[in-house]
């Protein structure tokens, strides 16, 4: 099984970033994180260049959302909300809506900042995109608060039942196929 996990921060030192290392080294046998850093990359949404032609980061990430079975989201809080960056590469991913790479696809959201409550809204905010989108958002919880670049102990067991959870969500799909 493949996740794809997905940094909402473009700072290398990220809080986020680190939470999908951790959960990258927490996954159990058979289970490939595939750590996306091409965020960065990523144009600013732009309707006229959509479409067949899309630039070479949108097609690419397009692409390897189609080829995982789950994706799992981290994302910092900036201003009680996700980051630009963030926002923009799912605006891309998003279209066309109605058969975008999202849809129906088990994705589970986790959050963190340097404050007391974990970044909480920029959660809710991103669970609401990607629903929107139709993606199939879990109910993984986890928050972090007073986020830093080592991740203690309680924070990995915390990854391992959200990256349960999900593997669990896309495991009837996979069946499927």
């Amino acid at each position: 099984m493949r996740v794809l996990a997905i940094s909402g921060s473009l700072r290398s030192g990220s809080n986020s970033t680190a939470l999908l290392r951790a959960l990258r080294e927490e996954a159990p046998e058979g289970v490939e994180v595939v750590l996306w850093d091409g965020l960065k990359a990523i144009p600013p949404y732009d309707e006229d260049d959509d479409g067949l032609d899309a630039p070479a980061p949108v097609t690419a990430l397009r692409e390897l959302v189609r080829g995982v079975d789950a994706v799992f989201i981290a994302t910092p809080e900036y201003n009680s909300s996700i980051p630009g960056a963030l926002k923009n590469a799912l605006d891309w991913a998003s279209r066309p809506l109605a058969t975008n790479v999202f849809r129906n696809k088990p994705v589970a959201v986790i959050s963190s900042s340097a404050g007391a409550f974990g970044g909480v809204w920029a959660a809710a905010e991103l669970r609401k995109v990607l629903g929107a989108m139709g993606a199939r958002v879990t109910d993984v919880e986890l928050s972090v608060g007073h986020a830093s670049a080592v991740v203690p102990d309680d924070v990995r067991e915390s990854l391992r039942e959200g990256l349960d959870l999900l593997l669990a969500e896309a495991a009837p799909a996979l069946a499927a196929a």
